[in-house]
């Protein structure tokens, strides 16, 4: 049996994070995940990295300044899908003081030592572009910063970095049982594809299954009376774009809450997220009418042009796997991780992972292995913070140089592509498009930039498998193709799969 010191199960952005933290320290690392990477909760999130602002009114000051923090750590490893991103905040007569607002905005600036970001500003809201969309009624607000993040290519990178440094990352391969024997967990693996169940041995066990974590421990572990989290269902709507500049909108909500509208994709604004507790199968969380219309009415309370079902182009809903800590309220459960090791001495032990956000998946993945440490020994030093991830390694501000390098190699590759290209791989989409002969050499064309050369890449380097993960996950062109351009995609991947199997026989 194939032998690991650390067996992670789960390929979020918490498990691709380990695994990238744990082999460049030296173990040896395997990871199973049942689907496609980052198709749970990491790639329903806001697609933000932030502090979270809101976070400070239930005190939770550690895990905001811990944010906070790890904001400009992120996006100096990763500027190609990390970008600042200022948000206005309109001042609501009727709800948050001006007072209170302004208090919190400077405890955000200078909480999580901010250096490239810039600090908060006043704005005038009564004239010129940031105050056009909004209600005559909205006269003056502040402007602050937080990030932008493309969540599922987070993912991507990681676990590509953790493969390229030795990791086995297998996908869609389920865990069906976990069993403790002596010094040692033997994992049972059922791959999706119908492929003979696979045992392997791994001194620590690392259970960062996000929604199923709980599942994990019932019935993979056997452990029935498991339950430490809290089910919170978040759901957002993507509407045509409803303003020309590129800041992005929080919201304040009668309700305490707030959402936020955010310029997405180029063509589109983005706004959410509801909480709600969920009580169902986590893979099948879907938008509710109550939440379309609650982030429907809460967006048109400030926006002078009323924003209806009609301009909603796609939504999207998931669950997050909070810990419980007993909160009343969905939006009150704590967006803090907490970890736990089970294991007397002498048995193999293993590691449950429950809650957290992805601005602090980093952070988490340094604790864990202190953890890990703790029982196997330390290997190596904290690294991830100034190692780049795939694609990474050029400077804050070198996007638009980059993307000029690309034009040129890319030949007659239009603007809004060579933008996407650098956005998704950074450096790499050098690699993309350098080898070959200008446009024509790209492959097939399957329409809005898309050509065979990058399906190429996703499916050898970024574990793509159908058409979803490519159109969904590895990129956002779903919003565009038409079902008939995606089932011919669909087609291609087909093939080039057979052919593959075909040249590995």
């Amino acid at each position: 049996m194939k032998h690991f010191d650390i067996f992670i199960i789960g390929g979020g952005i918490n498990g691709c994070g380990i695994a990238r933290d744990a082999v460049g320290r030296g173990y040896s690392v395997g990871l199973a995940e049942m689907n496609d990477l980052a198709s749970g909760t990491s790639s329903w999130s806001t697609k933000l990295v932030h502090g979270g602002l809101r976070y400070l009114e239930h005190y939770e000051f550690r895990l905001v300044r811990e944010s906070l923090m790890e904001r400009e750590v992120l996006w100096r490893i990763a500027p190609h899908i990390i970008r600042p991103l200022r948000f206005v905040l309109p001042h609501h007569k009727g709800l948050r003081p001006a007072w209170l607002l302004r208090l919190g905005l400077f405890l955000y600036d200078h909480l999580g030592g901010r250096k490239a970001l810039k600090a908060t500003t006043t704005v005038d809201l009564s004239s010129g572009p940031l105050g056009a969309p909004l209600k005559t009624g909205f006269s003056k607000g502040f402007e602050y910063s937080d990030a932008r993040v493309d969540d599922a290519r987070l993912v991507v990178l990681n676990a590509r970095d953790a493969a390229l440094r030795g990791a086995e990352i297998k996908v869609r391969t389920k865990v069906t049982g976990a069993r403790r024997e002596g010094d040692k967990w033997h994992v049972t693996l059922s791959a999706r594809d119908g492929g003979a169940a696979e045992t392997v041995t791994a001194d620590f066990l690392v259970n960062v299954a996000g929604p199923w974590v709980d599942r994990i421990l019932q019935q993979a572990m056997g452990r029935n009376e498991a339950h430490h989290i809290r089910l919170v269902q978040g759901s957002h709507i993507v509407t045509r774009k409803l303003y020309e500049h590129d800041r992005a909108y929080i919201f304040q909500n009668a309700d305490n809450r707030i959402i936020f509208a955010i310029p997405y994709e180029d063509d589109y604004t983005l706004i959410g997220t509801t909480d709600r507790d969920f009580d169902g199968e986590p893979g099948e969380a879907r938008i509710t009418p109550a939440e379309t219309d609650y982030l429907l009415k809460a967006a048109s309370e400030y926006f002078e042009k009323p924003v209806t079902a009609t301009d909603i182009v796609w939504s999207f809903s998931g669950v997050r796997p909070l810990y419980d800590d007993g909160a009343s309220k969905a939006q009150e459960a704590t967006r803090d991780y907490v970890l736990k090791v089970e294991g007397e001495t002498g048995e193999a032990p293993v590691l449950n992972a429950f809650g957290g956000k992805i601005t602090t998946y980093r952070k988490l993945a340094e604790e864990v292995l202190e953890k890990i440490a703790d029982r196997l020994g330390p290997r190596g030093q904290p690294w991830t913070g100034t190692q780049p991830l795939p694609g990474g390694g050029f400077p804050l501000d070198g996007v638009d140089a980059l993307e000029r390098q690309v034009r040129t190699a890319a030949g007659a590759l239009d603007a809004r592509s060579v933008r996407r290209l650098v956005r998704s791989y950074g450096l790499e989409a050098l690699e993309i498009v350098q080898p070959r002969a200008g446009r024509q050499g790209l492959g097939r064309d399957f329409g809005h930039g898309l050509f065979a050369a990058e399906v190429d890449w996703m499916m050898s380097r970024e574990w793509a498998v159908t058409a979803e993960d490519v159109l969904w996950r590895r990129s956002k062109l779903g919003l565009r193709f038409s079902p008939a351009a995606a089932e011919d995609l669909a087609g291609y991947m087909e093939t080039y799969r057979l052919t593959q199997r075909t040249a590995a026989a």
